[in-house]
């Protein structure tokens, strides 16, 4: 298992055009930047801390990319732009412009990440080749009242006790079985959000989900191939969802159920995750 210091040591950065404004991505790369990229992207209030364990499955046969959200993780947390799954989309262009990547590219995306992977695929339907979403935003599925409660003023001057506490309840609570085999994943989660500035950012990331960014999408306009490789016990973002997405999209769509996976899926049910994704990308 590779811890959060492991993890944030194998980032790199760079700066990137967001709106009017110049933000610090921090990213993870593997692979070989010849052969074709595929992007993993996070939700909220993760970071691609997500992604540590599932990664290396596809490095030998693909460039592998795992940003930190603007607002996220280690990338830029300080006040002035906007961290909307409308902002994301277009961190996700800039980022991938800026290293140089050529489209198409895949996308890998859980929770909010899943809703600025759909805005490009939608879009931008010849950028976009495959598409596995786990447990997304899609349509009117979000926000859920955790995240909504985090986006209240309160946030930026909550006791540092009480703040750790609630993301406890939502990682630790919100995991399948015993959180005690997880404590790895819990503690590296909360890493971000215990600092003064990081839970500023935590507040912001929360009051800029919105709705509109993905009830307005036309799904039908995606052609990518779908995979929804999906948590079936989640509750906040249930599988109908997923189930919707595979129907609705131009390209094949797919769903695949992973038993014994609330919302954390990618942590619940690691290895069977990592299988997912091989069958997904044939290898």
């Amino acid at each position: 298992m590779t811890t959060h210091e492991e993890w944030t040591a194998k980032q790199d950065s760079t700066t990137v055009g967001l709106d009017d404004h110049e933000v610090e991505v921090a990213y993870y790369e593997g692979g070989d930047p010849a052969d074709h990229t595929v992007v993993f992207l996070h939700g909220i209030p993760t970071w691609s801390f997500l992604w540590r364990d599932v990664v290396g499955v596809l490095e030998d046969d693909y460039h592998v990319l795992a940003p930190d959200m603007a607002g996220y993780g280690n990338s830029d947390m300080r006040d002035g732009f906007d961290r909307s799954v409308r902002a994301q989309e277009d961190m996700l262009g800039n980022l991938l412009d800026d290293l140089g990547v050529d489209r198409p590219v895949s996308l890998v995306a859980h929770d909010i990440g899943g809703g600025a992977a759909l805005r490009m695929a939608a879009h931008e339907p010849e950028a976009v080749e495959n598409l596995v979403l786990s447990n997304a935003v899609c349509y009117d599925s979000w926000p859920v009242e955790f995240v909504s409660n985090l986006g209240l003023p309160d946030t930026t001057e909550m006791d540092f006790e009480e703040l750790e506490g609630q993301l406890d309840f939502a990682f630790g609570d919100g995991l399948y079985g015993d959180a005690e085999d997880h404590k790895d994943f819990v503690e590296g989660m909360k890493v971000p959000w215990l600092t003064e500035e990081g839970r500023r950012s935590l507040s912001r990331d929360a009051v800029a989900t919105n709705t509109n960014h993905t009830t307005e999408l036309d799904y039908a306009a995606i052609t990518a191939d779908v995979t929804c490789l999906w948590g079936v016990d989640d509750v906040m973002q249930p599988l109908a969802y997923g189930e919707r997405l595979a129907e609705d999209v131009a390209g094949d769509g797919e769903v695949v159920r992973l038993e014994g996976a609330f919302h954390w899926v990618v942590e619940d049910r690691t290895e069977g995750y990592r299988e997912g994704l091989a069958d997904a990308f044939g290898v």
